[in-house]
């Protein structure tokens, strides 16, 4: 049997296989990353106002370089070129050492030195009311340093460790009103300033001398015995609006802070007791300077603590512009806001609509809300109402307005003085003394020019609750009108008068009306009067 045995392998490569061998050792070649071995650059680095050079290896970064150097960066420092970037031989980098510094220091407030005109004294006398405190303020400095050379400074914090009190002096400006007894205390803004006339219109104290009241809240409470007011915010006019403070009415008493803010439609007394209701706004930029919350808060004098009572809502047609709100004598509370009116659910903490009014399109940047007071039974509601138009112009449009008021008992709604004007604010009288279903009266502004009445001036107007025996009672119809305002009625009769009185601001200067013989007395002369209150 012969055997076959397989030839050897060749332990040659043929020509192709050599080539393909050849082309697959360069193709793995070109894989792999360049070796450099051994190889260095020399690049020169300048911090903290020294250049100096150092050796690294080829292809490091900036931060590996710094790193080789024992070079540590602050937080803020900045290094050229980033730290990222990969050096080539003879390459600089620049560090540039950044320090943030706060530095607080303490800086004296000089006081004003203010003059108030006071009729009460005799002409040209002079006395010094308050002297001047200067005030103290805490101010931190934000400063920033490049390389130890300072490149900017600013504000960062200021706070008030004292106020400054102005230096008053009081200068006589004996005016040659007769003086007139009054009722309960009469209170006024004169000058920015807050005013107290106690039972004679001879006899006025001084109780607030900042000049930055803006009128926006001024009410005293029941009993005349504190004051509320609102203060000018020194701060920007998109962080605060204003501060709400408080005072008592006794001379010499200090005021305080309430702690609360931005407060434009609403702020007033809750019946019987010692606390304030109050409603707030968003500032904004943008006219007219606030977002309206359309919330309702409480605020007690006596502890200083704050609690909600209605959560903010949008308030309807342009609720924006905000809600106000007024106390009945029982205790109840209404509001009202561009689109209707209502009272307030203060137990299930919400609104109750109760009339709903076409709201008027100012085509403006702000919106009208309806005035509205209680009677003195607590069973009527007078508000102002937008009446439709008498021709094709549409009811956003119509520029009439009436004087509605709302019963209580029979749920009823009836017109009481027609095209009155936008800006009637009623305000209804206390009842008459020995009255068993408590009879009062009813003052209204009537505007002269009603197709107008947003340009309007007006005349006061008094009627009997139903709408009935109405009758002018100021100004007299040969003088200028009286520009919008609250109308405010003295808590009880003076003797020897017919009728109770309403106090009124005419042309800068505060009367008093009688409004029973419609005797009107004018009580100042500085023309400096922008509002007033009476309990």
């Amino acid at each position: 049997m012969i055997q076959t045995i397989p030839a050897a392998r060749s332990r040659f490569f043929s020509p192709f296989q050599l080539l393909w061998l050849l082309a697959a050792l360069f193709a793995l070649a070109a894989c792999r990353s360049p070796q450099l071995a051994d190889a260095n650059i020399t690049i020169s680095v300048t911090a903290d106002a020294a250049t100096r050079t150092i050796t690294i290896a080829a292809g490091s970064t900036v931060q590996q370089a710094l790193q080789s150097a024992k070079i540590t960066l602050g937080a803020l420092d900045r290094v050229e070129p980033p730290l990222y970037t990969v050096l080539n031989a003879d390459d600089a980098i620049k560090i540039t050492r950044v320090q943030e510094l706060f530095e607080t220091e303490e800086q004296v407030v000089p006081f004003e030195k203010q003059i108030v005109r006071n009729e009460s004294l005799p002409e040209g006398e002079t006395r010094l009311v308050q002297a001047g405190v200067n005030g103290l303020k805490e101010i931190t400095y934000r400063r920033v340093l490049e390389d130890g050379v300072e490149l900017s400074k600013s504000i960062v914090k200021t706070i008030d460790l004292q106020e400054a009190l102005p230096e008053i002096a009081m200068i006589g400006a004996q005016s040659s009103f007769v003086p007139l007894s009054i009722p309960g205390k009469l209170a006024y803004i004169a000058g920015g300033n807050a005013w107290v006339i106690d039972a004679s219109t001879a006899n006025r104290i001084l109780l607030v001398a900042t000049g930055d009241l803006d009128g926006r809240i001024f009410r005293l409470s029941p009993r005349g015995d504190y004051l509320i007011y609102t203060r000018k915010s020194a701060k920007p006019a998109d962080k605060e609006i204003n501060a709400l403070w408080a005072v008592r009415t006794n001379p010499g008493s200090k005021p305080f802070f309430t702690g609360v803010t931005n407060v434009v439609h609403f702020a007033d007394w809750i019946p019987g007791t010692s606390s304030i209701a109050y409603s707030t706004v968003e500032p904004r930029v943008t006219a007219p300077g606030w977002q309206a919350n359309n919330d309702l808060y409480r605020y007690s004098i006596s502890s200083g603590e704050k609690k909600k009572i209605v959560d903010a809502s949008t308030g309807g047609v342009y609720g924006w512009w905000g809600t106000i709100f007024t106390f009945a004598p029982d205790g109840r509370l209404a509001y009202a806001r561009p689109d209707g009116i209502g009272t307030v659910d203060l137990d299930g903490k919400a609104f109750k609509p109760l009339i709903d009014i076409v709201p008027l399109n100012t085509h403006s940047d702000w919106a009208w809300l309806p005035s509205l007071t209680w009677g003195a039974d607590s069973k009527t509601l007078y508000f102002t109402a937008h009446a439709s138009p008498s021709t094709l112009v549409s009811a956003e449009d119509s520029p009439f307005f009436d004087l509605n008021a709302f019963s209580f008992e029979n749920k009823a709604t009836m017109t009481i003085a027609q095209h009155s004007g936008m800006f009637a604010y009623p305000s209804a009288s206390p009842s008459r003394p020995n009255s068993r279903e408590r009879q009062y009266q009813v003052a209204y502004l009537q505007a002269i020019f009603p197709e107008q009445s947003e340009s309007s001036r007006y005349r006061v107007l008094v009627m009997d609750r139903d709408g009935s025996n109405r009758q002018t009672i100021f100004p007299p119809n040969d003088a200028p009108g009286l520009e919008p305002q609250n109308l405010v009625w003295a808590p009880g009769q003076i003797n020897g008068q017919s009728g109770y009185f309403i106090a009124v601001v005419y042309q800068g200067n505060l009367w008093l009306i009688d409004a029973g013989n419609r005797q009107a007395f004018q009580v100042t002369g500085d023309g400096l009067i922008t509002k007033i209150d009476w309990r």
